[in-house]
């Protein structure tokens, strides 16, 4: 995998709200599914196994999403909006995909972004747009 997506993928983990179950996630991703296991087991860690397919199902969200896939970007959306896959319920976050996928193109995440904007202050509308920008520079710096 390119350094640069790895760099990526472990900036947005570290914005991540399960910051050290998701690092193990994207390491154990790296390591691949056969060692999985192992590994969790020699970092004392050992979970049930829908817990640790939730957290690969977001680790892999996320290095999609850092590769540019919208449908990775209306996944994380879908899980931020509704608490699941080993997420709480951030509805900031959840815009702030929502809305990087609806500018990508993608029907379903437009609708999505204005049903939780409804719910949501005009502050933390702002603050899921100054996030979604954020990640349109990274992304355009990385590209470069």
């Amino acid at each position: 995998m390119p350094k640069q997506i790895c760099a990526h993928v472990n900036l947005l983990l570290s914005m991540f709200g399960k910051v050290q179950a998701c690092r193990q996630a994207w390491g154990l991703v790296q390591l691949g599914y056969t060692e999985m296991s192992i590994a969790w087991i020699q970092n004392g860690a050992a979970t049930a196994a829908h817990e640790t397919n939730e957290d690969l199902l977001v680790a892999s969200c996320l290095a999609a999403a850092a590769q540019g896939e919208i449908s990775a970007y209306y996944d994380l959306g879908v899980a931020y909006s509704t608490g699941s896959h080993g997420v709480g319920c951030d509805l900031i976050e959840a815009h702030k995909w929502f809305n990087l996928a609806a500018v990508s193109g993608h029907d379903e995440a437009q609708m999505c972004r204005a049903d939780i904007s409804d719910e949501m202050t005009a502050r933390e509308i702002a603050e899921a747009q100054r996030r979604a920008r954020e990640w349109i520079s990274a992304s355009h710096r990385r590209a470069a």
